[in-house]
């Protein structure tokens, strides 16, 4: 797994001051949704994502990696990658029971898998 898929590109834009959550999110074909919330913990740096009514609002993971840009102006979270691949990463379990460090690693392999 790529350690780097968990933490902010430089060019992210990502200032760790501001709060992402309400910001919409734009993948690479279009808008899946809004920040519901977010970590800036280092090694493990995410956002959860409430996908609206577009697949049938399930909350997603994403790690802060896969983040292409963050237009704060227009409160704007882009990703690089597809609604499908969001749409088809392992489901985010919000049991406080389970092994987050298990769910990365998921997580990770399955990400880490798409070229950014």
């Amino acid at each position: 797994m790529d350690p780097n898929l968990w933490a902010y590109t430089p060019t992210s834009g990502r200032t760790t001051d501001a709060s992402l959550i309400g910001y919409k999110v734009e993948a690479t074909d279009g808008s899946i949704g809004k920040v519901d919330k977010h970590s800036d913990e280092v090694g493990s740096a995410h956002l959860v994502v409430d996908t609206g009514p577009w697949i049938f609002g399930k909350r997603v993971q994403l790690p802060a990696g896969i983040i292409s840009s963050i237009d704060a102006a227009a409160e704007i979270v882009y990703v690089s990658r597809t609604k499908d691949e969001i749409k088809n990463a392992p489901e985010f379990d919000e049991d406080p029971h389970t092994d987050d460090r298990d769910y990365r690693e998921r997580l990770g392999g399955y990400y880490g898998g798409f070229m950014c």
